[in-house]
């Protein structure tokens, strides 16, 4: 059994997020849009952007999420370049919401649900930079915001690491190529996302159900 389980797992991990993904169209770059009036972006990642799209957007306030990759210092990536780990981009995701309805501080305590901080360079089977947690604020404020909730985190010891997430500036997003965007909802049957993102987005839904949008609060 255990020789089974191994067997499984390295075929989980061979598909990874977004491995093998081909096809005319499915691999270009998608389009940034613009916040609408009275709306804020945030940008976080915290390991494949399928599932921490997906959650995030479930969040009440949120009008969009826009798969992506940020801070890294190569112009215009590709999810191969991004995967050779040489451009010290992350998968991120961009998330456009009224701060009206929902606060970046709540934002922010969503994302260190939506996925686990205190693993270095690591989630789940995906390993490696480009799946490190990380943190972008674009103001003073959002900065303290974040400082605050990840010292409130580690004093509630609500993981046994303490959180390990990069807390930066934000520069500058890439959108990631289309097939990438709203992939967790159109591919129920990849077994990545059945393995993988399903229970990560299962455990946001149980963590956060209060804020969550009424159709995901079932």
């Amino acid at each position: 059994m255990k020789k089974l389980g191994l067997y499984f797992a390295s075929i989980i991990l061979f598909l990874g997020c977004a491995n093998g993904q081909t096809g005319a169209g499915r691999n270009a770059i998608a389009s940034v849009p613009k916040p609408a009036a009275g709306e804020a972006v945030a940008t976080f990642g915290g390991g494949c952007f399928w599932s921490m799209s997906e959650a995030m957007s479930e969040l009440k306030g949120v009008s969009k999420v826009v798969s992506g990759y940020a801070g890294g210092n190569t112009k215009n990536p590709t999810y191969e370049k991004v995967s050779t780990r040489t451009t010290n981009h992350a998968e991120v995701s961009q998330i456009y919401y009224n701060p009206n309805i929902i606060s970046y501080a709540s934002l922010a305590e969503a994302f260190f649900f939506a996925h686990d901080p205190t693993t270095l360079n690591r989630q789940g089977p995906d390993e490696g930079t480009d799946y490190r947690s990380i943190a972008f604020y674009r103001n003073p404020q959002e900065k303290a915001t974040l400082e605050g909730i990840i010292k409130k985190v580690n004093a509630t010891k609500h993981y046994t690491n303490p959180v390990v997430t990069q807390v930066v500036p934000f520069k500058v997003f890439y959108a990631a190529e289309n097939y990438h965007q709203g992939y967790y909802r159109t591919n129920g049957d990849n077994p990545y996302i059945s393995s993988v993102s399903e229970p990560k987005v299962m455990k946001f839904r149980k963590a956060m159900k209060a804020q969550l949008k009424p159709e995901f609060q079932k």
